[in-house]
């Protein structure tokens, strides 16, 4: 079966990477992962000038080795100023993830992951 879409999930923790590959599978999306923004500016770089471009990058505001991920979209939009980004966060009241259309993302979620959720999001920034 085709995928739904191709996702980018920029985080340094091995446990949401690890859980968040089974639910992107489960609801029908290819998911590519980054331990931080730097590696991710580069995969996003290189899948896009390959002709095989990200749908979506979902990108943990918090990450203490490398580019955190307000750096991150930075980088990224100037890049690409389309692209589509969510912010992820288990820090609701951050600024960012408040007010996370200022700082360029397209859409939040919060950690833990609730399936429900992510699925939302991703139809919504997909598919619409």
């Amino acid at each position: 079966m085709e995928p739904k879409g191709k996702v980018l999930l920029v985080d340094d923790e091995e446990i949401i990477i690890d859980v968040s590959k089974e639910v992107l599978k489960f609801l029908g999306y290819e998911a590519v992962f980054a331990k931080e923004g730097g590696a991710a500016i580069t995969l996003y770089r290189q899948e896009k000038e390959a002709g095989k471009p990200f749908d979506l990058v979902i990108i943990d505001l918090t990450m203490p080795e490398g580019m955190d991920g307000r750096e991150t979209i930075e980088k990224l939009l100037e890049y690409d100023p389309g692209v589509k980004a969510v912010v992820s966060s288990g820090y609701a009241n951050d600024p960012v993830v408040q007010e996370y259309g200022k700082y360029g993302f397209a859409g939040r979620l919060t950690k833990p992951y609730r399936i429900n959720e992510m699925k939302a999001i991703l139809e919504e920034l997909i598919h619409k």
